[in-house]
């Protein structure tokens, strides 16, 4: 393995004496916690597959494991104290450098996309079943930001039971899982509606949405308005008000939010919203969305169809991995951001 390993990687990689370029996050904090660094090779499992990483993706996930927080990660076993791995980044897009004895749907030198622990490194290991094939049709930077966000979308959808025709609500459409979740609404049928903030409306439109609502100007729970399906994706409307832009038997799917208390953040209303439920006409659910191949697989004809496109608002090299949390905790992000870490031209 290390010898085809030192042939894939070029002069720059650094594997000869076993290690690789990488992100290093010792404990939990700031974005300073992320330092640029040297790591070990991953050692692979025998239903693993080790990947040259060309790309990774930025995503809200990777912010929580930074910060730690809510505290709530730490207890069901991300590391208490410290993160258990110490290279960050889920998302990641590359080409097999070598398979576990298990592996059986790869091969050495196919390109794959999907869910690995550690895409902020030249390589990644990552489990057989949560990689597909990546879409001949997107570069290596497009199909990193798809793995979480898209099919964190495809999977709220679901849980939400979208049918063609319904009119279905989407809070929080410009970001990385709502970019995706517009996206795969309208291809199911769906008549659809997207929040957002003022600078980001003309995005949210070229998704392709019906209707677009600023925020800072529009309420969606004024009741002019009643949606069969909400998907509520990192906003944190009260309860009550999602109940209010609803139909008397509408479903609302919360995704995430961002606040709340140290130790369960905004999964505070995740929790509530089932016992509500079982006292109403309509459907509160919680999303704890999985990482998946299956999902991978159904995106991808989408993905090559073109029904589906990730929308890059920009790329960073991997040594500029803070700069890039900075701009994804300021929240100004438009779409997703990109790691680039191994270009085909041979860069590194």
């Amino acid at each position: 393995m290390t010898n085809h390993i030192s042939a894939m990687a070029g002069d720059n990689s650094g594997t000869t004496d076993g290690t690789m370029r990488a992100i290093v996050q010792d404990g939990y904090g700031s974005v300073d916690v992320l330092q640029p660094g040297r790591a070990a090779l991953p050692r692979i499992a025998e239903n693993e597959v080790l990947i040259r990483v060309h790309a990774a993706g930025m995503d809200r996930g990777t912010w929580h494991m930074m910060t730690g927080r809510p505290y709530l990660l730490r207890v069901l076993g991300f590391g208490f104290r410290r993160p258990k791995n110490p290279v960050p980044g889920i998302d990641v897009a590359g080409t097999v450098a070598a398979v576990g004895s298990a592996v059986t749907r790869f091969v050495v030198g196919d390109e794959v996309y999907g869910m690995s622990r550690g895409a902020f490194a030249d390589y990644a290991a990552a489990l057989e079943d949560k990689l597909a094939r990546k879409p001949s049709s997107l570069s290596f930077e497009q199909a990193a930001v798809v793995p979480i966000s898209a099919g964190t979308a495809l999977q709220a959808l679901d849980a939400g039971r979208v049918e063609r025709g319904q009119k279905v609500l989407i809070l929080g459409a410009s970001g990385g899982v709502g970019s995706y979740a517009v996206q795969l609404a309208k291809s199911f049928g769906a008549e659809v509606t997207g929040v957002s903030s003022t600078g980001k409306t003309d995005l949210v439109r070229s998704l392709g949405v019906d209707h677009v609502l600023d925020y800072t100007q529009d309420d969606f729970a004024d009741g002019a308005r009643q949606f069969d399906l909400i998907l509520d994706i990192g906003g944190n409307p009260t309860l009550s008000r999602l109940r209010r832009a609803l139909t008397p038997t509408g479903t609302a799917v919360i995704v995430g939010g961002e606040e709340g208390g140290r130790w369960t953040g905004g999964f505070g209303r995740s929790l509530r919203a089932p016992l509500v439920s079982l006292f109403v006409r309509q459907r509160l659910a919680m999303l704890a969305s999985k990482e998946r191949a299956s999902d991978l697989e159904r995106l991808t004809p989408l993905l090559e169809a073109g029904q589906v496109t990730p929308s890059v608002e920009m790329t960073y090299p991997l040594d500029e991995v803070r700069d890039a949390m900075r701009h994804l905790d300021a929240g100004n992000v438009r779409g997703k951001l990109a790691i680039t870490v191994f270009s085909n031209d041979g860069g590194s």
